[in-house]
């Protein structure tokens, strides 16, 4: 049965990242899920302020304040004293927490090395060209850029 375009993309990217989410955790990581990463996009360059990060998240900071303190005791978050402002607290990755979006970033890689062995490097780089376009065309582009991917749950 074919299916229209937004579902063939959606689905397809749903079954990737549910690839990239299993190797993670076939990997030592068990514990993440996709959701976790609308989180630490936003610390991979450097520690922020929760409410920093709710405002990036588009969330309140109850909200953001809860996803921190579930991923600090998994052990990929900490916090520390801000430099400036001892009453701050910034949100950052851990060393555990390094380690993970390090490997991530690998098996990302190694998906799409074994999708290009199935597909031909031609043709992914064909789908990342038409995917960065229909992110333009949608408006997501300047989020991806920003690092500020909303989770659309």
């Amino acid at each position: 049965m074919p299916l229209d375009v937004v579902t063939a993309l959606f689905l397809a990217g749903l079954a990737l990242n549910e690839e990239a989410v299993r190797r993670l955790a076939a990997a030592g990581h068990p514990e993440l899920r996709i959701s976790h990463g609308f989180l630490i996009q936003h610390v991979v360059d450097g520690p922020r302020p929760v409410g920093e990060l709710a405002d990036r998240m588009g969330v309140s900071q109850q909200a953001a304040s809860k996803a921190v303190a579930e991923l600090v005791g998994l052990g990929y978050l900490e916090r520390t004293a801000d430099s400036g402002d001892a009453r701050v607290r910034r949100i950052g990755l851990s060393a555990r927490g390094r380690e993970a979006v390090e490997l991530t970033r690998t098996i990302r890689a190694e998906v799409e090395h074994e999708l290009a062995g199935r597909l031909g490097t031609d043709r992914i780089a064909a789908l990342r060209r038409d995917a960065w376009a229909v992110l333009e065309w949608t408006g997501g582009a300047d989020a991806v850029r920003a690092r500020r991917v909303p989770d659309r749950r």
